[in-house]
């Protein structure tokens, strides 16, 4: 059948109409990146170092490890960005890292919006014997205080985490000293992590998760599952190649007045306490894949190899010292934990069961002047 010329003329235009009603994508987002080719497995502990999934949407680094940065030859890493967006430079572009990060900016598909990211290849960090928490910073929004260590190449690294970040969901216009982790100046010397049990609000009792205890652990927070589980959000855990054997420091508590239940409910009966608890784990399983537990399986996940906890913290608003001793009688792979093979989880909370929602608005916890102990820091002074 033949069709006159008008006809195919409205017939083309409403076609040409129906595609440019469709919205571009405004999202400009790398959700993955990796690295592959023949050979490069040597310059990484683990194959899965060569990738970095699920890259937090507020995240504007990432960090690939690597055995020795100054040995890595040029190489090309690949991304997974969000729908229509472009990259520059080019993906699987072969770039020279080995002097320092290199700059990566995506472009959404509507052109409108971009984002940067520094892409950078770096030596694991090495374990430390003290963590003072003197270095914070605010986010990139502004919102929520991050800290940081300065490694042996001058490098920021965000080992220590909280959920400042999914707080801000619940409360977009709190300021930063409103989150539940906040830097103090009341240290036992200097600064201090303060940790305060809040109020998430009106936000809160609608999705039955009306408090946000204050808390602060070695891994990351992953935003993205706020919303549906909160306990996947919290990535316990970051590799460490010294078994650890013994850890203390210096804590001050109060609870707050009223202890409540996950649907706000007064519990008279009840007075919250804090927590501090730590883990060493396999990072992989029996067939190479990477492992990260979360709050809801740090203290029961099978591949929990070494454990401990304060026994107890009374209130106090003195400084008052705490000690915690690894338990397990699990043979630790000294190839293993050289290599990154496992990861240490050490965890403070201002509400013990804060996980589940319950604790008192206004329990407030300080930690200041941690230590840890290794095994092999023993073995050298036993050996002199």
């Amino acid at each position: 059948m033949k069709y006159p010329f008008y006809i195919i003329a409205l017939m083309a235009a409403l076609l040409v109409s129906c595609i440019k009603s469709e919205p571009q994508n405004s999202e400009c987002d790398i959700l993955e990146a990796w690295v592959e080719g023949d050979g490069l497995e040597q310059y990484f502990s683990q194959q899965t170092d060569m990738r970095v999934s699920d890259v937090p949407s507020s995240s504007e680094e990432i960090i690939f490890t690597v055995r020795n940065r100054a040995a890595l030859p040029p190489m090309a890493v690949h991304f997974r960005i969000t729908a229509g967006a472009t990259i520059t430079p080019a993906d699987g572009s072969v770039q020279d890292f080995s002097a320092g990060p290199v700059t990566y900016t995506v472009t959404s598909e509507d052109g409108q919006w971009k984002r940067t990211y520094r892409v950078d290849f770096r030596e694991g960090v090495l374990p430390r014997n003290h963590y003072d928490f003197e270095d914070s910073e605010l986010s990139a929004n502004g919102k929520y205080y991050l800290w940081f260590i300065t490694d042996q190449n001058r490098n920021k690294n965000h080992l220590w985490s909280s959920g400042n970040e999914g707080f801000m969901i619940a409360k977009p216009n709190a300021k930063p000293e409103e989150y539940p982790t906040v830097p103090d100046d009341g240290g036992v010397e200097g600064r201090c992590v303060r940790l305060t049990t809040c109020s998430t609000g009106s936000w809160g009792k609608t999705f039955k998760k009306p408090i946000a205890a204050g808390n602060f652990y070695l891994g990351g927070f992953d935003v993205s599952h706020a919303l549906t589980n909160t306990l996947l959000c919290t990535q316990m855990g970051t590799p460490f190649t010294k078994e650890p054997v013994k850890i203390s420091g210096y804590y001050k508590y109060t609870p707050g007045p009223v202890f409540t239940d996950k649907d706000f409910k007064e519990l008279p009966d009840r007075i919250d306490q804090p927590t501090i608890y730590s883990v060493l784990y396999l990072n992989h399983d029996e067939e190479g894949n990477e492992v990260m537990l979360h709050g809801d399986d740090v203290r029961t996940s099978r591949f929990i190899v070494r454990s401990a906890e304060v026994a107890s913290l009374p209130a106090t608003d003195e400084w008052t010292r705490f000690e915690m001793r690894f338990e397990g009688t699990t043979p630790i792979d000294a190839k293993l934990l050289a290599n990154r093979g496992y990861n240490l989880a050490l965890v403070f909370s201002s509400s013990k069961t804060g996980d589940t929602f319950e604790g008192a608005v206004g329990s407030t916890l300080y930690i200041d002047e941690v230590d840890i102990s290794y095994q092999s820091d023993q073995t050298s002074e036993q050996s002199e």
